[in-house]
């Protein structure tokens, strides 16, 4: 049964091509949004917090803060309304799930860049 469900992954779904990001990294997330009969595009940038699953149904969580409250939003990869998603800094960070990344506040919640290529 796994099988099939690959199979029919690797066939029907479409693959968007996003760079290669991991926890910590600090990106920029661009979808549509639809109003009735306008759609616009808006965008959420933050920290990666994690990647989970594979194939169509990875998802990926986003923190970002917003005055004093932090706010995290799943994107799933292959959301229709993802146009484009941007990789602005580099962290680094010894954990693929930073749940802890959560109650740091002020100079404790900086994530060290790294220059990657």
């Amino acid at each position: 049964m796994e099988a099939l469900v690959k199979f029919v992954q690797d066939e029907f779904v479409t693959k968007k091509d996003f760079p290669e990001f991991s926890a910590g990294d600090t990106i920029t997330v661009y979808y549509e949004i639809r109003e009735g009969a306008k759609t616009r595009t808006q965008f959420f940038r933050g920290v990666v917090i994690q990647r989970r699953g594979t194939g169509s149904s990875e998802t990926f969580t986003i923190r970002k803060m917003s005055g004093t409250i932090g706010v995290e939003r799943i994107f799933p990869v292959n959301l229709p309304a993802l146009q484009k998603v941007e990789v602005n800094k580099r962290g680094k960070v010894r954990r693929a799930r930073i749940f802890y990344f959560r109650e740091l506040t002020g100079k404790k919640a900086r994530i060290k860049e790294v220059r990657r290529k």
